[in-house]
């Protein structure tokens, strides 16, 4: 895991927010939104840019941002991009913070 640039992928308020959303989406998305929810597929990028009032190249940005750590884990439906959070490097991130910071 390169430290400074997942931090860097998550230093920013709306990107937190995504993360927080993405831990219970039911509890930040409305219900109509999450009909094609799955843990394993994650929630459409539609649904996180609205919900963050921002425009989809603004969210997607973020979204790549952190994908590309591993902070998030990206899957194509179709023409559609959905998003969950990597619990693993999630898990990584918290114990490495622990023991070495």
């Amino acid at each position: 895991m390169e430290l400074l640039e997942v931090i860097k992928s998550l230093s920013n308020e709306t990107r937190l927010n995504i993360l927080t959303w993405l831990k219970d989406p039911f509890a930040h998305f409305p219900k109509e939104e999450l009909e094609e929810y799955t843990p394993e597929l994650g929630v459409c990028v539609s649904d996180i840019a609205k919900k963050a009032g921002m425009s989809m190249p603004t969210v997607s940005d973020y979204l790549k941002t952190m994908s590309a750590t591993h902070i998030l884990i990206a899957t194509r439906k179709g023409q559609w991009t959905y998003y969950k959070r990597n619990e693993k490097t999630l898990q990584d991130l918290a114990m490495h913070i622990k023991e070495k910071l």
